[in-house]
């Protein structure tokens, strides 16, 4: 695939070392900056032929097959447009929006233009991940009551992010939106979400918008989505999952502590990896930042979906059910009330109810818990079904 990057920093860079690197195929052939020191500066350091400051260059470049946004949150809708005009396939990076109407509208976009669409959240590509999901799927922890994902940082590296006119918001949707789509992806895609309880507060950074939030985001088959997030956190990147089921749980640490520790005086380097603080004492590496946060993967599925013509497992659409989710979760921090979730676009399951929890011991009484106790001997909890009543058995 030839690709024009749109975006020469922080992420831009990420998605370029991943692109060139994993396939060994994938070539960015443009790129544009809104400044020419930022566009020359990484065509020479990604040996790309073309640049520019001109967006709708780039894009229409008729060397170019597809287009990675790598842009602040308030000009994705601009560059997917101009996808649009001249035909060109579309990966954009998070969040697709900055709520839930710009996404809808890029979404109705790319579907009319018939242009292929991609949505980059990298952290559902994540090696880890994808194994725990794939345990899921085949039941091993049964039927998901609970899932929850953090991501907390001490906040990020450019300057448009603490702009909320840029940005569209803080924490919630930088940080919430790779949570959302972690749970919802766990309890099931097609699964509605409904509504949405969440706090947020501005504790600790002289900004407008929030920079640590909670919430928690009901399906409509009685699983609970869980997200917590915050620019406030001191001590690098904390990426956690938990799944919790009828048969199992799962607990997952992404970033932080993954079984590689270091400690320097701090002679010798000053990177250690994304979101560190420190470069001496104690220090948590990390292996293969690209592939631990899910870069190789991600692409991966997007270029071997374009070459056989179907659609990414995270696209646009997905982009759009985050987005409402998150517009939810900001007007429930001011109301501080469940809010519903305004989907005008749905393409899931619909009707759902919540799952009977009652498990049949017999034909008089459900079974409330089985244990073996450090006695030697089976112990019973069960409730009578006519009655209520709750009682115990012995089973030598």
């Amino acid at each position: 695939m030839r690709i024009a990057m749109l975006g020469a920093g922080f992420i831009g860079r990420f998605y370029a070392d991943a692109l060139q690197g994993y396939r060994s195929k994938d070539k960015v052939v443009s790129i544009y900056a809104r400044r020419e020191e930022s566009a020359t500066k990484f065509a020479a350091d990604y040996n790309c032929a073309h640049w520019t400051t001109d967006m709708e260059a780039a894009i229409s470049n008729p060397d170019v097959d597809v287009v990675c946004i790598a842009l602040p949150n308030n000009i994705h809708e601009i560059a997917v447009m101009l996808c649009c005009k001249h035909k060109k396939a579309v990966m954009t990076t998070k969040p697709l929006g900055r709520n839930s109407e710009e996404a809808k509208r890029m979404l109705l976009a790319v579907e009319a233009a018939g242009i292929f669409n991609g949505y980059l959240e990298d952290l559902v590509y994540t090696p880890k991940f994808i194994k725990a999901l794939q345990s899921v799927k085949e039941g091993a922890v049964g039927r998901i009551l609970w899932a929850k994902s953090r991501e907390t940082h001490p906040g990020p590296h450019s300057d448009w992010f603490w702009d909320i006119e840029q940005a569209g918001g803080g924490c919630i949707l930088d940080l919430g939106c790779h949570c959302v789509e972690i749970s919802r992806s766990y309890i099931g895609k097609d699964i509605k979400p409904i509504e949405v309880m969440c706090w947020a507060d501005t504790q600790v950074k002289p900004i407008d918008a929030e920079d640590h939030a909670i919430g928690l985001v009901k399906y409509e088959n009685g699983a609970i989505g869980q997200f917590e997030v915050s620019w406030t956190f001191r001590g690098g990147l904390d990426l956690r999952d938990e799944v919790m089921g009828t048969e199992g749980t799962i607990w997952i640490n992404s970033f932080l502590r993954t079984g590689f520790e270091m400690f320097t005086t701090g002679k010798g380097g000053d990177y250690i990896s994304e979101k560190s603080e420190s470069n001496s004492g104690w220090l948590f590496p990390v292996g293969d930042e690209l592939n631990e946060l899910g870069y190789n993967h991600m692409f991966m599925d997007m270029f071997n979906s374009m070459e056989k013509g179907v659609a990414p497992k995270e696209t646009f659409y997905d982009g759009y059910v985050v987005n409402a989710i998150l517009d939810a979760a900001y007007k429930s921090a001011k109301t501080k009330l469940w809010e519903p979730v305004q989907l005008d676009i749905w393409r899931g399951q619909s009707g759902l109810s919540k799952e009977s929890h009652l498990v049949e011991y017999d034909a008089e009484h459900y079974l409330v818990k089985e244990e073996m106790t450090h006695y030697g001997v089976k112990k019973l909890i069960l409730k009578n079904k006519a009655t209520g009543k709750i009682s115990e058995q012995i089973i030598d």
